[in-house]
């Protein structure tokens, strides 16, 4: 399945059902007064989030939702029914902002949550409604109230615990492939992985956390470069960021050099990086000797680089117990610090 993560749609709530005019006639009954029942009121376009959904493509292919009309009032005092609601389900972490005014109608992040997004117009009044002592056979009625009219902007932001970033062959499919059941593809050029992709990690007896490999950023990614700010969005929502940096031989530039780029990077989109957890993963160390991986960490501490430091190998496995240890307890204290 194709990974949408942003769509256009209209909306359109139902119009409300016109008030009915009708005068009582019945046999030996010559005077009967008026008896013209109400509208019935449009449907509401309500969305409600679902982690059944995990992609924004189903409105790829549908950008137009409409709402039913409430029925139209009837003789006999009988108002029209309501119009049933339309219920639009989209993934859990989706934004629905309208592109007219620019103001976000809703954040979906929880399962199960609903909000009207458009609302459907009242029901006109009969004629019935109108009747006073003086007025005793109004010949009106209300026209029902039309249903709100929207342009959507949907854009999915994922709902991760963990979010990996790094430059392209990082070693970030690698790494999820190993610890969650999640198969990116893996290979031995950049930019493999070309949306994001989620898996489950369990790990001891600890509850299961959600992990997501973000496709890899270059510099000027905040600015749209590359696979740009489409991806970055996504680590918006993560409790903790791991910044993965190769120490493969072949890697041209040292390691701090390249840090310091993506971090460049993750200041100049987030508004207040420094309040995100952050874990340092030093990967590909099967390729290289210990003193080289240990004089590696010494220049970031020395270039003061705060924050947990993990060398591993997705290949052997190496440290990878050590690793998602630490994830557990800065995602206990993470979450205790919420609550």
């Amino acid at each position: 399945m194709k990974f949408i993560d942003e769509a256009k749609i209209n909306v359109q709530a139902g119009h409300g059902g016109k008030g009915c005019v009708s005068f009582r006639r019945e046999k030996y009954i010559p005077r009967g007064g008026p008896d013209g029942g109400d509208g019935g009121k449009g449907g509401d376009i309500i969305f409600e989030a679902t982690t059944r959904m995990s992609t924004l493509l189903d409105f790829k292919y549908k950008q137009s939702f409409k709402a039913k009309y409430g029925q139209h009032g009837m003789g006999a005092m009988k108002n029209g029914r309501a119009a049933i609601d339309l219920v639009v389900p989209v993934p859990v972490g989706t934004v629905i902002t309208d592109t007219d005014t620019g103001d976000i109608l809703a954040d979906m992040t929880q399962d199960g949550e609903a909000v009207v997004i458009a609302k459907g117009g009242r029901g006109g009044k009969g004629n019935t409604f109108f009747t006073t002592s003086t007025r005793q056979a109004p010949r009106f009625a209300q026209e029902g109230e039309e249903g709100e009219i929207k342009n959507i902007h949907l854009e999915l932001k994922l709902l991760a615990d963990v979010g990996l970033i790094g430059e392209p062959n990082a070693g970030k499919s690698t790494f999820i492939s190993v610890v969650s059941q999640a198969r990116p593809k893996v290979a031995n050029y950049p930019f493999t992985t070309l949306e994001p992709v989620l898996g489950v990690v369990k790990h001891k007896e600890a509850n299961p956390f959600v992990i997501t490999d973000l496709p890899g950023l270059i510099e000027g990614a905040h600015a749209g470069k590359g696979m740009g700010d489409r991806f970055l969005k996504h680590a918006e929502r993560t409790k903790i960021l791991c910044h993965l940096v190769s120490l493969s031989p072949e890697e041209t530039r040292p390691a701090l050099e390249r840090f310091q780029c993506i971090e460049n990077e993750v200041k100049s989109y987030f508004k207040n990086p420094e309040q995100r957890q952050k874990i340092i993963v030093l990967t590909k160390i099967d390729l290289v000797d210990e003193d080289f991986v240990q004089e590696t960490i010494d220049e970031f501490r020395t270039n003061n680089i705060e924050g947990d430091i993990i060398a591993i190998s997705s290949a052997t496995q190496k440290n990878i117990n050590e690793l998602l240890n630490t994830l557990l307890k800065n995602l206990d204290t993470t979450r205790a610090t919420s609550d």
